[in-house]
């Protein structure tokens, strides 16, 4: 065996015994990407389809996208783009050739293989909140900034629960890190407390190579065999209107040429940054997003892309972003027509506008999960932990949507909409008749445990169970099982030789003075 295999070997862990580890705070759903096996809501007619691409491709060809990366701006010269100053115009052949080019699917495959997933198909998705400055919970009570403690035990709740597939950028910002070496001590966390596929900021070129050497030492791979298929994926944002920044398209290219995970996402926020028309924004989404697409797929053809959408709107009193909305809904809808109509697969979010983890904060978060649901989206980030618009990360709303998500997960199994003898049940329905009940009858025996959905975190009974038993709100049942996730978490394995080179990695990496803080 050679040592890259045997490390490949010491550096993973059963994704099934990785779920118990802790002990078993809550019993929970097994580690099982669903797969979606509803159609998708199609607002859109074939005409209307076509005419949001007609108004993406105008974009692209007329309007043009400003590429503030000098690189790329070259790159699309020498691909035959109209260049002016730092304006990019498309013509929409070549869009559409170098888009044909991506895969509808690909896998990515974090150090332990058990944990790989599928992007693409029906596939669907689920990361924790990332990137949030500050943090709240309970016991603190109030908004402060984030440490690099509180990142820690959101990633302990990334890694235990089932139902988040990925680990997208850091849950909350360690602001007790300085930013030039934030990067480092956050991965590292993340790759030791987690087993799950990694994400890196396109922030920079330091921070993108040395994200990319971590992960290749975590996986103990070789070089070549980390260049070998998506073993982890960046995000990047449009400036919008009509712009991709200098670090953001860096840190895109050097990823593509290693052919890792590429997922681009414009924010469009209509009425602000974008038409105030759901059919605008969407195509002038749409136009931001393929440009960097076509960019990647004319570096390295075939290369794994994702299109994402996080098209919403201000409140046009106040200018603050809304989320959750009904207009939010539909344009991530759209955006998934559009998204099959390229052949992409697609990531949309789970989001709210609320401050803490109340009615609102689930409403609106419901609506936005299940509106990546209904679009076939692929990867949903932010679907466990995120509040105020993105600018705090909570334990509480996390435990509080990792319910949502294994209800999501339940209701895509396929037995809940079987049809055999078993499930149309007439020898039952036969044998009880007209006045028994079925509590007692061998079919529901059989059934009892597995027939239903069974929550970890809701509260079934009545008001007067309730209330002898306490009287606790769900924030607070939610906050008492952090508490006990975190108290009992146990990391999942990982080699000592490996944990010392990453460690090792690390601190030379340091030494060196890490990453520039400006760009």
């Amino acid at each position: 065996m050679s040592q890259s295999a045997a490390r490949k070997r010491r550096g993973g862990g059963r994704a099934g015994n990785a779920a118990r580890r802790g002990g078993a705070v809550i019993e929970q759903m097994p580690w099982n990407p669903p797969l979606n096996i509803d159609r998708p809501i199609e607002p859109l007619s074939e005409e209307g389809v076509m005419a949001i691409h007609e108004g993406a491709m105008e974009i692209l060809e007329d309007i043009g996208i400003a590429i503030l990366n000098p690189e790329a701006l070259e790159i699309f010269r020498e691909a035959g783009c109209r260049i002016d100053g730092e304006l990019v115009r498309c013509g929409r052949e070549f869009i559409m050739e170098m888009v044909g080019k991506a895969p509808d699917s690909f896998t990515l495959t974090p150090r332990n293989p058990e944990r790989r997933i599928t992007v693409g198909g029906n596939t669907l998705l689920f990361g924790n909140v990332s990137s949030p400055p500050n943090y709240w919970d309970m016991e603190i009570g109030r908004k402060v900034p984030g440490t690099r403690e509180m990142c820690r035990n959101l990633l302990k709740l990334t890694q235990y629960f089932n139902c988040i597939h990925f680990a997208g950028g850091y849950p909350v910002e360690p602001v007790d890190i300085h930013a030039s070496v934030r990067h480092l001590d956050v991965v590292h966390d993340k790759l030791v407390l987690t087993d799950k596929v990694m994400h890196a900021y396109s922030l920079g070129k330091e921070r993108v190579e040395d994200v990319m050497e971590m992960v290749r030492i975590a996986g103990g791979l070789s070089h070549e065999e980390f260049d070998a298929t998506p073993r982890m994926y960046t995000n990047i944002n449009s400036t919008s209107p009509l712009k991709h920044d200098y670090p953001m398209l860096d840190g895109w290219m050097r990823l593509a040429r290693r052919g890792q995970g590429l997922v681009v996402t414009p924010f469009t926020l209509a009425g602000a940054m974008a038409p105030v028309t759901m059919a605008g924004a969407v195509a002038q989404s749409l136009a931001e997003g393929l440009i960097a697409i076509a960019l990647a797929q004319y570096i390295r053809p075939g290369c794994p892309c994702v299109i994402g959408t996080f098209t919403s709107n201000v409140d046009m009193k106040s200018g603050a972003p809304a989320f959750g909305t009904p207009e939010y809904m539909r344009a991530t809808q759209m955006t998934g027509q559009l998204a099959r109509f390229y052949k992409l697969p697609m990531r949309s979010s789970g989001v709210c506008a609320a401050n803490v983890p109340d009615g609102q904060a689930m409403w609106e978060t419901s609506n936005s999960l299940w509106a990546a649901v209904q679009s076939g989206s692929n990867m949903v980030y932010h679907a466990a932990g995120w509040l105020e618009g993105g600018l705090i990360a909570s334990p509480e709303k996390f435990i509080m949507d990792c319910e949502i998500l294994q209800q999501i997960q339940r209701y895509m199994d396929p037995s809940l909409t079987a049809t055999g003898p078993d499930e149309i049940a007439l020898d039952a329905i036969r044998a009880v008749g007209n006045d028994g009940h079925f509590f007692g009858i061998q079919h529901t025996q059989d059934r009892y445990s597995t027939a239903f959905y069974q929550p970890f975190l809701s509260d079934w009974k009545n008001y007067e169970g309730w209330e002898a038993a306490g009287a606790i709100w769900t924030p607070e049942r939610a906050h008492h099982l952090f508490k006990e996730i975190v108290g009992s978490f146990e990391a999942p394995p990982m080699e000592d030789a490996i944990r010392d080179e990453l460690a090792d990695f690390v601190a030379r990496r340091k030494a060196e003075g890490g990453a520039p803080t400006d760009f």
